[in-house]
């Protein structure tokens, strides 16, 4: 019998994370969504992990925001 993990992050990094939200909401989106100058000023995928990875509350932003994207998005069939 195998245990399966209720957590929806549980197997995700967060590089992940941030590319299927820059894919769906753009940078500019992003940035509207979440108020995080990384996001604003000349972004990338680095600086924003980097920056992310040393602030716990900036990424629970944005690990909230990949939830709720997630669960409102419709499977592809």
């Amino acid at each position: 019998m195998t245990a399966t993990s209720n957590d929806p992050l549980h197997g995700v990094t967060l590089q992940h994370v941030l590319t299927i939200l820059v894919e769906h909401y753009t940078w500019e989106g992003l940035a509207e969504r979440i108020d995080i100058r990384c996001f604003k000023s000349d972004p990338s995928i680095k600086s924003s992990l980097t920056f992310l990875r040393k602030t716990p509350w900036a990424r629970e932003k944005v690990e909230g925001l990949y939830v709720k994207l997630m669960r409102t998005k419709r499977p592809l069939d």
